[in-house]
């Protein structure tokens, strides 16, 4: 086994490549990094000094691989499996990545910034930021819920790349802005991807942790 990531059970981020390495039954060993604990924290930034999860070490290949997206598109070209998911045909591998930066950009992000300003001391919070950041989702939503009105997964039929991008980044926006009957089709996407083993599994994995999920009292 000389594949080992280093993440959290909760980062959005760190669900991405667990997907994938689910998807595969690739094996590989999972590195909890605690940031919170200073020692920890040191040692995963002498790996690598943005320390920013998930980073893939590959002992075989003498090789660092950090970012999400980067990470499963090495293992689909080093480690592939019965799942492709970035496809060969090189216009539908263009809409996979564009799909998958999609989410990361206006659905990830935006909540990411919703959920880390619940985490500010009293009297610093970004209100202005939060706002733009719920906004930008609200459109994130109403152009997926056209999109996802003819389609099971994010690029068509087949699950792909951009769909282990989805998979978390639907599922604790749902928890800032709820999916609800305003958006049907995105609301169905997300419990098919919720259903799906890989994620289901991922999800298993986190449930211990998500109590430390920052809430809100009053979500506006």
């Amino acid at each position: 086994m000389s594949l080992t990531l280093f993440m959290h059970p909760l980062a959005s981020f760190c669900h991405k490549p667990l997907i994938a390495l689910y998807e595969n039954d690739t094996p590989f060993h999972a590195h909890l990094v605690d940031l919170a604990d200073p020692q920890a924290r040191a040692a995963f930034h002498a790996l690598w000094p943005m320390g920013r999860f998930p980073l893939l070490r590959d002992d075989a290949r003498d090789c660092l691989v950090p970012e999400s997206t980067i990470i499963i598109e090495y293992l689909a070209q080093h480690y592939p499996g019965k799942v492709s998911l970035i496809p060969d045909d090189a216009d539908l591998a263009r809409e996979v990545r564009l799909r998958d930066r999609f989410f990361d950009l206006y659905v990830n992000e935006p909540m990411q910034k919703v959920v880390t300003d619940r985490l500010r001391p009293s009297g610093a919070h970004d209100h202005y930021g939060v706002s733009a950041a719920r906004d930008k989702l609200r459109v994130a939503y109403d152009l997926l819920e056209k999109d996802m009105a003819g389609r099971t997964w994010a690029v068509g039929d087949d699950y792909t790349m951009a769909d282990c991008s989805a998979s978390p980044a639907l599922f604790y926006a749902n928890l800032v802005i709820p999916l609800e009957e305003a958006h049907p089709h995105t609301a169905a996407y997300l419990l098919r991807l919720m259903q799906r083993p890989s994620f289901a599994r991922v999800l298993h994995e986190a449930q211990p942790y998500m109590h430390m999920v920052p809430k809100e009292q009053a979500d506006a």
